[in-house]
């Protein structure tokens, strides 16, 4: 018996329970306009890439009240850039990015399957434009900028139009011609 891609997820995150589509479901019912950002999102567009993260930018005037609910269902913690969600029945790491930068995502997002999860995902560009700003943050980790700049180039191979918008420190890196 094959499994479905969802069931893949969640067994590649150790999952007890389902908490992508809790955390959803919990948006759905809060009627919560959101939208997925990072990882997940570029593989809306490019061939997926397995990732235990799920980051998401959620509209600014009901985090409060989402990240209260959440605790029902989830450890919250905050930091400087974000709410972080986990669960002892998961591994998924789920970030709720604060950045304000990345509010303008979410009037162009759209709805799209991702890993078997129907889900609001930020615009083409809009994923590109968050990749690059990942990319460029020096207060990340190395591994997670690399695996950013990784993503920028699959999106680069899959829409070359995007290579126009690219800061000339990353053009550099690129080995196109």
């Amino acid at each position: 018996m094959s499994m479905t891609k969802k069931e893949f997820l969640t067994f590649i995150s150790n999952g007890k329970e389902d908490v992508l589509q809790q955390l959803l479901d919990l948006l759905d019912a809060m009627k919560i306009d959101y939208c997925v950002i990072g990882g997940l999102a570029v593989n809306a567009y490019v061939e997926p890439v397995v990732s235990l993260d799920l980051d998401l930018v959620v509209v600014a005037t009901a985090m409060e009240k989402l990240t209260k609910a959440a605790t029902k269902l989830f450890m919250v913690e905050k930091f400087p850039n974000s709410f972080n969600l986990s669960s002892p029945k998961s591994d998924l790491r789920i970030q709720l990015q604060t950045d304000p930068r990345y509010q303008a995502f979410i009037p162009n997002s759209s709805v799209k399957e991702v890993m078997g999860y129907t889900m609001k995902v930020a615009s083409l560009e809009d994923v590109f434009q968050g990749k690059i700003w990942a990319y460029t943050d020096e207060q990340r980790r190395m591994s997670k900028r690399q695996k950013d700049l990784a993503d920028i180039f699959r999106f680069i191979e899959a829409y070359p139009h995007l290579k126009g918008i690219l800061p000339a420190s990353i053009k550099n890196k690129l080995k196109t011609e």
